[in-house]
């Protein structure tokens, strides 16, 4: 089961990985830099200062630091734990893939997958009640975690396990933020 799992996920990520094309190279190498999504969480802070007010809003930066901290970490240790190798790393996939960019550490899971899922989730169970189309924020998370996959640094089980374990971590942080929001904001969102 798990050989064919595997197998299933290198095909998957052959068939993505080729979509691409040496025009899209540079985009998708933007994409994939954190410090490029700038514009949207200066957007998303702006949306929770005005919605949730200036200690409130405090309160969320540092449950997202907190956040990103521990599924970061955590997501370093299973790199470790299973060692598994990249797809630009693999030499069963020499001349079988595009790999636009190289890594020597290990791919499962993805980091980028993990913590902008963990955000993404965070930020729309806090935010919902109050700003209307924030579920579009899931749309980071996807593009984001795809363009590993384009640039040859994850498989899509990658990708997978790293959103299914941002979900865990952002409902464990959750559920700290509500604690601490019901103690010290009692009378506000």
């Amino acid at each position: 089961m798990l050989e064919w799992l595997l197998e299933l996920d290198q095909n998957v990520f052959i068939y993505l990985n080729s979509l691409g094309s040496e025009s899209w190279d540079g985009l998708w190498s933007q994409i994939t830099k954190q410090l490029n999504w700038i514009p949207l969480f200066v957007v998303i802070l702006y949306l929770a200062f005005k919605n949730l007010g200036w200690r409130h809003l405090l309160l969320l930066v540092v449950m997202i630091a907190l956040l990103i901290t521990i599924t970061d970490q955590t997501t370093n240790l299973f790199k470790h734990g299973f060692q598994r190798l990249r797809p630009c790393s693999n030499p069963d996939l020499d001349g079988l893939i595009r790999a636009v960019k190289q890594r020597k550490s290990f791919s499962f899971f993805s980091g980028h997958a993990s913590n902008s899922m963990a955000t993404s989730f965070l930020l729309y169970k806090i935010l919902r009640p109050k700003v209307k189309y924030i579920g579009f924020i899931f749309l980071w998370p996807l593009i984001f975690a795809y363009s590993r996959i384009y640039l040859g640094l994850h498989y899509p089980l990658d990708i997978l396990s790293g959103y299914v374990w941002g979900l865990l971590m952002s409902s464990l942080v959750l559920v700290l933020y509500r604690y601490l929001r019901n103690r010290f904001f009692s009378t506000e969102a």
